[in-house]
């Protein structure tokens, strides 16, 4: 192995996130009483230009009446894009306002290491200035042909990154898929065609401690799409994706939630490694199967997720 290791950033449960407008003051108090993981409040693309400046407002009263933390949720705001004359005001006025109750901001289109820095740099002034006792952190939407090329040195990003979130749509069109369903497969590809950016995305995560989650399946009425895109994501080692209305949010959390057998699976394998140790092995065996170092990494991260899961409950 490697002596350069990257151990994880920031252990947060994340296998469902909820897009929520922040022009829809009702969609927000919803998710406040959802069974999701992460919330996330739009100022970005859920929010029509006329009514921005009124979302940044309702997101700021949101965030201070809602005891979102009592009700089990991590709170994230998704600001406008740099290339915009919106996203200034998103990071002071809701930052200065509402901070101490946000968790992660989330930077759309990032395209490259500079568009974190640029976001960093306005939140370390803010924290210094309004006292806040925590950092926030930063996460990176990669849904263009840039931040797909340059994925490994955002994730390489020293400072606030924790996680990358992959952002089907708006990859779909910056590379010019054929395609015009959101996060849907094109029958005439054999196979899944974002499984590429997909892997690509969470290697460069997993290189440099980051969490990889999942964007957009746009199809709500269609929850066996939904959950085959989330296994298929999750299969290459996803541990979250977005839903984009309630019905998907159990979904998102029973494929991306360890089943009670795996669970015992990997307390197993530790137990049996743990013996093997003692008996100065290096490898066992579990129901006919070696065991080994390796197994035990996996058996870990199973566990973490079954912990976190634990904990919410």
């Amino acid at each position: 192995m490697s002596y350069t290791l990257y151990p994880l950033k920031k252990q947060r449960l994340q296998r469902s996130e909820l897009a929520v407008p922040g022009s829809n003051p009702s969609m927000i108090e919803k998710a406040a009483e959802s069974d999701v993981d992460y919330v996330f409040l739009d100022l970005e693309d859920a929010v029509a230009p006329p009514d921005k400046i009124k979302a940044r407002s309702n997101i700021i009263q949101a965030l201070n009446d809602i005891d979102w933390k009592a009700k089990g949720k991590t709170m994230s705001i998704r600001i406008n894009g740099l290339d915009t004359h919106y996203m200034y005001r998103d990071v002071v006025e809701v930052v200065e306002q509402a901070g101490q109750h946000i968790d992660t901001i989330l930077v759309p289109k990032v395209g490259v290491p500079a568009d974190l820095y640029c976001v960093e740099t306005m939140l370390s002034q803010i924290e210094v200035a309004q006292g806040f006792t925590h950092q926030i952190g930063l996460e990176a939407l990669i849904e263009t042909a840039l931040g797909m090329a340059n994925v490994e040195a955002i994730a390489a990003t020293p400072g606030r990154l924790e996680a990358m979130h992959f952002g089907v749509a708006d990859y779909a069109a910056y590379t010019r898929a054929r395609t015009v369903v959101i996060g849907g497969l094109n029958p005439d590809y054999p196979g899944d065609q974002w499984h590429f950016a997909l892997s690509r995305m969470n290697v460069a995560c997993r290189s440099y401690g980051l969490r990889a989650i999942d964007g957009p399946f746009g199809d709500f009425s269609d929850p066996d799409g939904f959950v085959a895109s989330a296994k298929r994501a999750a299969a290459l080692g996803i541990e979250g994706k977005w839903a984009i209305h309630p019905s998907q949010i159990k979904l998102a959390n029973e494929v991306f939630s360890p089943t009670e057998d795996e669970v015992n699976k990997a307390r197993r394998i530790i137990e049996e490694l743990r013996k093997a140790e003692a008996q100065g092995k290096g490898a066992a065996s579990l129901d006919g199967k070696m065991i080994d170092a390796a197994s035990e990494r996996m058996a870990d991260n199973v566990i973490a997720v079954a912990d976190a899961i634990a904990a919410k409950s």
